[in-house]
């Protein structure tokens, strides 16, 4: 269960591959380093653009005929992008495995780009239905609040502007440049042969240099932002939040036990004094995301406007009174618990073993076993949750965000929490 095999080959692919006796199915998936960071501002939308033009067909694989082969076989294959990472992904039977690490790799290395338009178009939908989502909007809002001009504070949807006229030689080199053998790696978990799939992976591979200059990302230098957008919606859609952690940074697994007490389960402080004993919102919930050289941590609030006020103020008080009192004995031992059933629990998934192999073995975050994991979670005292909130929770380094109708409202809302949770704008 917990062994791991890692193959780097001399193009500088790395393959890795988990595997499960028990099933009859393998997850595979390409990750690529590459996502909305690796842009600049008048590429931003590119590495979301060029995800969708790879299911466009390639070199041996018509759009149409890479549909039929994954439905023939009754498959799943789908692809997302991210702040620092691109992955294309499929669950196939094991038997056909070969036949869908070759579709794959030809998508992934030779795309065709054709219908580009089309996809465009398909693309430009999408953002549209983005804008009209608050409640998903409303995150990005928040990052352009913590992060600023940073590559960071910017939607991984793009803009339309960028998608609609970036011309095609332009998105053939961004491809080029990034979608280069020592910036892949190709993950498998399940019923997997790590030979016989490295053997694969070398054939199907191109001879490819590096080129091309990705974009810096370095760690950005915040300051405390407030940000709104005005929209006619039923709910003033909330986001409270800053600077967090980086991913290889050993605080991380308190940051787990520390989601979860501040809002990250039903039984979580801000789920119970928010929704359950005052009903002033459905949904309430505190996240967290790592990247390189930073992360970010904070706070989602969806209420209407009578209830806008009076929530924020809870929401600030339990954030101070976390800050002071730290987290109790019984908060810490049932929230360590969570975190280590929930990571047991989804490594029965082929897919999350994939991903979990595949977005660490790019990102140089080290393949723990779970023994390791879960003693490095066993090993979170109540001080390390106590340290690190005091740090996240930090007044001087929260920004805010939020979407609704009348700005004036939102702001005078926020000063229920000024004084003890947000900075003023």
């Amino acid at each position: 269960m917990e062994a791991h095999r890692l193959t780097e080959l001399d193009s500088g692919v790395r393959v890795v591959t988990e595997e499960v006796p028990s099933v009859r199915s393998a997850a595979l998936g390409f990750w690529v380093g590459t996502g909305s960071c690796a842009e600049s501002d008048a590429q931003a939308g590119l590495s979301h653009l060029l995800e969708h033009l790879l299911f466009r067909g390639s070199e041996r694989f018509g759009s149409t005929e890479i549909d039929q082969i994954f439905d023939g076989m009754g498959a799943e294959l789908n692809a997302g992008t991210g702040k620092e990472t691109t992955s294309v992904y499929s669950r196939v039977l094991d038997r056909h495995l070969p036949r869908a690490l070759e579709v794959m790799s030809d998508m992934v290395w030779r795309p065709a780009f054709e219908q580009a338009d089309t996809e465009r178009e398909v693309v430009l939908e999408e953002i549209a239905m983005y804008e009209d989502d608050p409640q998903d909007k409303v995150f990005d809002v928040l990052g352009e609040a913590v992060f600023g001009e940073h590559p960071l504070g910017r939607a991984i949807i793009g803009r339309a502007d960028v998608v609609a006229n970036t011309p095609l030689p332009d998105i053939r080199a961004f491809h080029g440049a990034r979608y280069v053998p020592a910036n892949v790696v190709v993950a498998a978990a399940g019923s997997v042969d790590h030979d016989a799939l490295v053997e694969a992976v070398t054939r199907w591979t191109p001879a490819r240099p590096v080129s091309g200059t990705l974009v810096d990302t370095s760690a950005p230098e915040y300051e405390a932002r407030v940000r709104f957008e005005r929209k006619d919606t039923e709910q003033y859609h909330v986001c409270l939040g800053g600077p967090g952690i980086a991913r290889d940074d050993d605080r991380r697994f308190a940051l787990r036990v520390l989601d979860n007490v501040i809002g990250g389960t039903s039984s979580s402080r801000l789920f119970q004094e928010v929704r359950e004993r005052r009903g002033l919102a459905y949904s309430v919930y505190s996240f967290s995301s790592q990247y390189a050289r930073t992360g970010q941590f904070g706070i989602y609030l969806g209420t209407r406007e009578d209830n806008l006020a009076p929530a924020l103020e809870i929401v600030g008080a339990e954030l101070t009174r976390l800050r002071r009192e730290s987290a109790t004995a019984a908060e810490l031992e049932r929230s360590k618990e969570n975190v280590k059933g929930r990571l047991v629990l989804s490594l029965e998934s082929t897919t999350s073993r994939m991903n979990r192999l595949g977005s660490s073995v790019l990102t140089g975050v080290p393949l723990l076993s779970v023994d390791e994991l879960i003693a490095r979670i066993d090993a979170v005292t109540l001080d390390d949750v106590g340290a690190l909130a005091d740090d996240l929770l930090d007044p001087a380094r929260l920004s805010a965000a939020g979407i609704g109708p009348d700005e004036a409202l939102f702001r005078s809302a926020l000063g229920t929490v000024a004084t003890t949770a947000v900075a003023p704008a």
